[in-house]
């Protein structure tokens, strides 16, 4: 299979490409920089120069490819506070590529969240059947915040009803591993500032989480075998609880472990604040039962406790 792939030289996509092309298929990604470009050609895929504003560009790599893997995100911006210019883009993007592939039956994969994104309440295990109905933003509210990234996931889904094989692979917060620069180091960088390890209330609150090489391999199968219409999680671990990260993170930093309110947690992370103290387990067994996907990589503690987040 020809797979053009966007967000090739990120996170994902830099475990994604290899797993690619060893498991036989060829790679096209596209790269808005002459590095990325250079990181692709050396990991043995073919570049497709542009960026995700270049809509003419995706649409012809998606008409030459035998699916897409749509990774990118403009998360530069969405942290700076533009959120709604990157599910904008996005959305730009996914409609450019649903337009592509309507009536080839092609597959086409993308990237989306659990966390805080299915309007579940706080402790309930979130399962692949949650966040499939319309959320408002569908239904004439406006569309912000998270509400306007699971509407690009649900407008991704319901391609299936226009003859494209789509699915949606959600992320955990914490999608880690030697090289991750997301979520947990940029708690690691406030606890080294703060000298503090923060936990909100008990900690006992949990984030799912799973290794980025897992993650990229479901991807690969969601790509080759997923129906259409359908909601995947890359969950390793369930529900981490979130004291257990801080304490790791206390022990490697020679730093206190500290419990802090919730209107306090923004001084010890940062605009990470509204996040921390989150429950919001998730559950990947439909996935695995549907895929046959199973993770081997280690779990986040474990991958934390082998010291490459601190070196």
């Amino acid at each position: 299979m020809h797979v053009f792939v966007t967000g090739a030289s990120g996170w994902i996509g830099r475990g994604l490409v290899p797993d690619l092309i060893a498991a036989g298929h060829t790679v096209t990604g596209l790269a808005r920089s002459d590095n990325s470009a250079r990181a692709l050609r050396d990991a043995g895929a073919e570049v497709r120069l542009g960026s995700l504003d270049d809509l003419d560009t995706l649409r012809g790599a998606a008409a030459d490819s035998d699916g897409v893997v749509h990774l990118a995100f403009k998360h530069d911006i969405a942290f700076a506070g533009d959120f709604a210019g990157a599910t904008g883009a996005d959305r730009a993007a996914i409609e450019t590529f649903g337009e592509t592939l309507a009536g080839t039956g092609k597959p086409f994969v993308i990237a989306s969240g659990i966390l805080g994104v299915l309007g579940l309440p706080p402790g309930a295990v979130a399962t692949e059947r949650d966040g499939l109905a319309a959320p408002a933003a569908e239904r004439g509210a406006p569309i912000a915040g998270a509400n306007a990234r699971i509407a690009n996931a649900h407008y991704t889904l319901a391609l299936a009803d226009r003859g494209v094989r789509s699915s949606v692979v959600r992320l955990p917060p914490a999608t880690h591993g030697n090289g991750d620069n997301g979520f947990i180091p940029t708690v690691i960088g406030f606890a080294r500032e703060k000298g503090a390890a923060a936990y909100v209330g008990d900690g006992a609150n949990r984030w799912p989480s799973v290794h980025r090489d897992d993650a990229a391999r479901l991807f690969r199968l969601a790509l080759e075998s997923a129906p259409a219409g359908s909601a995947l999680h890359a969950v390793g671990d369930e529900g981490v609880p979130i004291r257990e990260v801080a304490e790791v993170l206390a022990e490697r930093l020679g730093i206190p472990a500290v419990s802090v309110p919730p209107e306090r947690a923004g001084e010890y992370v940062g605009w990470l604040g509204g996040f921390w103290g989150t429950d919001g387990p998730a559950s990947a067994r439909l996935t695995r039962d549907l895929l046959g996907w199973e993770p081997t990589r280690p779990g986040l503690i474990a991958d934390l406790k082998e010291g490459h987040y601190f070196a």
